[in-house]
């Protein structure tokens, strides 16, 4: 019997292609969804590609026709923070139009499951230790709050009809494939590691720190970083818990415990065996001192267990893939790290 089939929206991005790769390998049907704007065809490496956008409801309801499709992966969406402060409505136009689009086309199709590529961002700046997901939802930047719209529109499209869904809410995405077959390439990233790693093999001349006087042990800002393949794992558990019949869910995506913005440097240092150029910035506004995801709901209800919780390991193999990329860029000034992402 011929397989129904899987939608990845922003499947040539950083995070979508390492899903695809990884439903790929478990011998999925699927079809892939790209304009290219910031992602890239080879980094598909299994299903049908589409270049396309996921605000063309023609060509979404053509794809559901014709892959019979069941679940959606959404990951299609403009993820700069400062750039969603500076131009708002091009997020919102983007991030939460678009997926409205989607979710008619999922409608008019009955698509079961859609699993949906959120931020911990939705948070803003979370009171106590970790961020979990009662927290209070209070996005400080358009791109939060974009990402929030959509939730709240999945969540009441699933209330009044059949489709069920899980959102995951990304904490800061890290490294590339252990493999090597596929990494982060993202123009102008804003990712600090991703940075780090740029300025280690000449692409930038230096890192910015933003903010060395906050309330933390070294007086950077703490992140929970994940590695992208333990991320990919949890889109596949998140697809076979709605298949076995699980309930629309909300999850936090990460480890549960965070680092620096000094012990990255320390230890991208360390894992290239000369030390980056550094610079240090006063604060930026709204950037909170320390987020870090409360993992608890993820790990019992998706049955997830991490494979590459090792700060060293994500930061090689991002420094691997680095020196792999074939393109060399122009050196830029300094990183914009985003809250979460």
């Amino acid at each position: 019997m011929k397989r129904k089939g899987i939608l990845v929206t922003g499947g040539a991005g950083y995070i979508g292609s390492h899903v695809v790769k990884t439903l790929g390998e478990a011998g999925e049907r699927l079809v892939v969804l790209d304009n290219l704007s910031t992602g890239f065809r080879d980094a598909v490496l299994y299903g049908d590609f589409i270049e396309g956008d996921t605000g063309d409801d023609v060509l979404l309801d053509k794809i559901m026709r014709d892959y019979e499709v069941e679940a959606v992966m959404h990951f299609a969406a403009h993820t700069i923070v400062p750039e969603s402060v500076e131009n708002p409505l091009k997020y919102y136009g983007n991030n939460t139009c678009k997926t409205r689009t989607l979710l008619e086309s999922c409608r008019k199709a009955g698509v079961s499951h859609f699993i949906f590529s959120s931020t911990a961002a939705v948070y803003g700046i979370p009171e106590g230790e970790f961020a979990l997901e009662t927290s209070p939802l209070a996005p400080i930047n358009p791109y939060g709050s974009s990402k929030l719209m959509s939730e709240i529109m999945l969540r009441d499209l699933s209330t009044a009809s059949p489709l069920r869904h899980v959102v995951l809410r990304y904490f800061n995405v890290a490294g590339s494939d252990p493999e090597g077959r596929i990494g982060q390439s993202t123009a102008k990233a804003t990712l600090l590691i991703k940075v780090a790693a740029e300025v280690a093999t000449g692409k930038r001349d230096r890192l910015c720190i933003f903010g060395t006087d906050y309330p933390t042990p070294d007086g950077t800002g703490i992140r929970d970083y994940i590695h992208v393949s333990d991320l990919a794992d949890a889109h596949v558990a998140a697809l076979a818990y709605l298949r076995a019949g699980g309930e629309s869910r909300t999850l936090n995506c990460g480890y549960g415990h965070g680092y620096s913005v000094r012990e990255i440097i320390d230890t991208m240092n360390r894992v290239n065996g000369t030390p980056i150029a550094v610079e240090e910035r006063p604060r930026r506004p709204g950037d909170p001192p320390r987020l870090v995801a409360g993992v608890e709901r993820i790990r019992e209800i998706l049955e997830w267990t991490p494979r590459y919780d090792d700060i060293e390991l994500i930061v090689r193999t991002s420094l691997e893939w680095e020196r792999k990329l074939a393109a060399r860029k122009a050196p830029e000034v300094c990183q914009r790290e985003s809250p979460a992402r």
